[in-house]
């Protein structure tokens, strides 16, 4: 009975248009009203309100967040797209190629597929449409390559994961996430090739030895960043709350001595930083809130025995997880899909003997797809709006990529190795 509160009182929620916070909070409510009276119902629901955010851990996000508005004002973007053209601009599509590598390269630096979609699409939309690449094409490259900086760390979503799972290791997960999200960028960069050779998209002159030295050089100090953070990390120099802290200076800095920013920009730019940071803490501590509600009434062990039930074997677990993932991340952001999934999924994982790290990964890998799908498909959106064009010249060019995402997806999910093997050279 619970489980049908919960859910069906979500759903009309979220199909009245109410926002995605407030549904999570008031379909919480509902559910625990069928056990605990209404005074303590409230109370209680206020306070796991509260204490959902007292961790030392969720202290990283806000300055992860900040540190992604600095950089995406910061003129770090262009010195990246420079690097990566040097790379890979002489290849079949290669302006294609150069979004997908910057968008690597800048989602990793700041931790947000949707700064990457802007950052990067604002400055390769226009310059791959004035060298004949079609309009859709070049935003569906922009949109599925941005989600990779989700799972190349350091990664807000990884921290968030962390939470959610009940402490699962931050340096872990990010270490993690590195050679998926390579796999997933050059399996883009492949359909990105073999679409520029079917249309007879244009390329770049092969860059000389020098010009890769002087873009890498004029690029290196933003690239450093992700040596100091994740380096810092892993060696036990700072945990992730530090190093959150360390990479708001450091890009503050960099930003600063590139005069990209003046003191006159870093008031802007923290009132935008706080709107998002708002938004995001909100989410998590409702649904911080909803996952003890989902604690309390026993739903996760419900899902276990109903799963279990249905198959003890590893593969057809994982796949009815994914696919029912997939249809999640379609009609969810990402943050509430993670708080509210993982407690109830993870107990089932873990009951088969999935690691919780590889789970982590598989879950970030498949909601990455449901950004760039409506109907709230957030990176999507972003992608076309600064591309200036529809989403119905996009979907067509899209549909190659997504399969790209997905077969990424199946190499993770079923070869555990790819994110578990940089972990476990560093000791996790």
């Amino acid at each position: 009975m619970e489980i049908s509160i919960l859910i069906l009182s979500f759903l009309i929620l979220i199909s009245l248009r109410v926002p995605v916070a407030w549904s999570l909070g008031v379909s919480s409510m509902l559910t625990l009203l069928v056990s605990v009276d209404t005074f303590p119902a409230l109370t209680t629901i206020a306070q796991r309100l509260v204490t959902g955010l007292d961790s030392f851990s969720i202290l990283a996000i806000p300055f992860f967040i900040l540190a992604g508005h600095i950089m995406n004002k910061g003129g770090i973007a262009e010195r990246l797209i420079a690097f990566a053209k040097s790379l890979v601009g002489a290849l079949p599509g290669g302006l294609a190629h150069v979004n997908i590598v910057a968008a690597m390269l800048f989602g990793a630096i700041a931790g947000s597929a949707g700064a990457a979609a802007a950052a990067i699409g604002g400055f390769m939309s226009d310059k791959m449409e004035e060298s004949g690449y079609d309009k859709g094409f070049g935003v569906a490259v922009n949109v599925t390559s941005a989600t990779t900086g989700l799972i190349i760390p350091p990664s807000n979503i990884f921290i968030i994961y962390s939470v959610a799972s009940g402490g699962v290791s931050i340096g872990a997960l990010f270490l993690a996430g590195y050679l998926p999200g390579i796999i997933t960028g050059l399996l883009l960069m492949i359909v990105a090739y073999i679409w520029a050779k079917r249309k007879g998209y244009p390329t770049a002159d092969r860059s000389s030895f020098k010009n890769i030295l002087t873009t890498f050089l004029n690029a290196l100090p933003s690239l450093f960043l992700l040596i100091v953070v994740i380096g810092g990390i892993v060696a036990g120099i700072f945990t992730a709350t530090e190093a959150s802290s360390v990479a708001v200076i450091y890009c503050l800095v960099l930003a600063m001595a590139y005069k990209e920013i003046s003191l006159k920009d870093i008031g802007p730019i923290l009132v935008e930083s706080a709107s998002t940071i708002a938004i995001v803490m909100l989410l998590i501590a409702v649904s911080i809130s909803m996952s003890w509600v989902l604690s309390y009434e026993n739903i996760p062990q419900t899902v276990t025995q109903l799963l279990l039930g249905l198959s003890d074997n590893k593969i057809m677990v994982i796949i009815l997880i994914n696919i029912i993932l997939l249809v999640v991340g379609i009609f969810m952001d990402m943050t509430p899909a993670v708080l509210i999934f993982t407690p109830i999924f993870l107990p089932v994982v873990t009951a088969i003997g999935i690691d919780p790290v590889h789970f982590g990964i598989i879950m970030v890998l498949n909601l990455c797809i449901g950004l760039c799908t409506p109907p709230v498909g957030s990176v999507l959106f972003i992608g076309v709006g600064v591309g200036k064009t529809t989403i119905q010249k996009v979907i067509r060019p899209l549909l190659p990529l997504f399969l790209a995402m997905i077969l990424a997806l199946i190499l993770v999910s079923v070869f555990p190795e790819l994110s578990l093997w940089l972990p476990s050279i560093f000791g996790f």
